[in-house]
């Protein structure tokens, strides 16, 4: 018998992809979808890729809507959420696409977010290395998870094998991601129009006010890394979805461009979604639009002493609802790659 699965922020991008893949998932039926301004509406009059789906109707958002389900996603802006999960049942697995349980520490929230801090989650990162093994192993059984942010997923995933295997320093981190517009979500601003993004790339939350840093730093510091300290810069560029990223580290002393290359073969050596790709070769985006996957290149830079990892996630499914519905079959006692390809779409 299928669970019932409720989605809330059905009307945006991250909603939608939710709505997307978990209309293949063989456990789970979506019985509800919510929105804010869109609630009335049929849901393919603001998702008409979304034909399988067509039946449903947008409901109001609240947690009387959302109470009664197996399962509960939540694509919600951050702050949104918050108030709401505190009122749904303990028996409930609640995975939150937002901000609003990531972040461990309060005095981080309130600096880069403000507003009413509702405690961390499990996070919801199964490949993250952790001191005893990943954190799958934290989010089996979990009933309150919170999935990573899309920029601090590919950083992470670059350089966490490097962190917990000691083949890399954590106190001079660099990371410069080209990054598409859908990450920012569905609601209108100038700078996303079309004609503001094509031809043309533009660096954004310069100087270490990204609201992602202080997750990062919280990953690699669960990956083992001391005193950690990153310095990353997104440039919004003209494709609808996708992140790149390039992120550099200073090579530890007396580590080799062999021991560099076991370090991330081993820590992925038995991920179904992430990949490290042969010496000399590097991913592109395009490679992994529509699937679960992260693709990783590596090398290392003799003369800077550096080590380069470049990662590619489509943001929206391995940074955002790919990421959730692999964490909820986890904790739920499914095989993790139920209802996710690895497989991308080309051209």
């Amino acid at each position: 018998m299928s669970l019932s699965v409720a989605v809330a922020g059905a009307s945006g991008y991250a909603g939608g992809e939710l709505l997307r893949l978990l209309s293949a998932h063989p456990e789970f039926e979506v019985t509800t979808v919510t929105a804010f301004q869109n609630a009335g509406q049929p849901l393919v009059a603001v998702q008409p890729h979304l034909r399988s789906l067509a039946h449903l109707e947008l409901q109001p958002t609240d947690a009387t809507t959302l109470s009664g389900h197996d399962v509960v996603f939540l694509a919600l802006p951050h702050g949104k959420s918050g108030d709401m999960t505190a009122r749904l049942g303990a028996d409930t697995l609640v995975i939150d696409c937002g901000a609003d349980h990531r972040l461990e520490n309060e005095v981080d929230w309130a600096t880069f977010y403000g507003g009413e801090y509702y405690g961390a989650w499990v996070y919801g990162l199964p490949e993250l290395p952790t001191a005893t093994g990943t954190q799958r192993d934290e989010i089996r059984d979990a009933t309150r998870i919170a999935v990573p942010g899309c920029n601090v997923t590919a950083i992470t995933l670059a350089l966490a094998p490097g962190i917990h295997s000691g083949v890399i320093l954590g106190d001079d981190l660099v990371a410069v991601l080209a990054v598409g517009p859908s990450g920012a979500g569905r609601s209108l601003k100038t700078e996303l129009l079309g004609s503001e993004l094509m031809g043309s790339a533009h660096a954004y939350q310069v100087g270490g006010v990204h609201r992602h840093n202080p997750e990062i730093r919280q990953n690699l510091a669960t990956a083992g890394g001391i005193d950690v300290s990153i310095s990353f810069t997104p440039v919004l560029v003209p494709m609808s979805r996708g992140i790149l990223a390039t992120s550099t580290a200073k090579l530890a002393p007396g580590a080799t461009e062999a021991q560099v290359r076991d370090a991330w073969e081993a820590a992925y050596a038995d991920e179904p979604f992430v990949h490290v790709l042969p010496a000399g070769q590097f991913p592109r985006t395009a490679d992994t639009l529509g699937a679960n996957t992260a693709l990783i290149g590596l090398a290392v830079d003799e003369a800077a002493g550096r080590v380069v990892v470049v990662s590619a996630i489509d943001n929206l499914v391995k940074g955002t609802a790919g990421t959730a519905i692999q964490s909820a079959n986890i904790a739920l006692g499914f095989d993790e790659t139920t209802g996710l390809s690895m497989d991308a779409v080309a051209p």
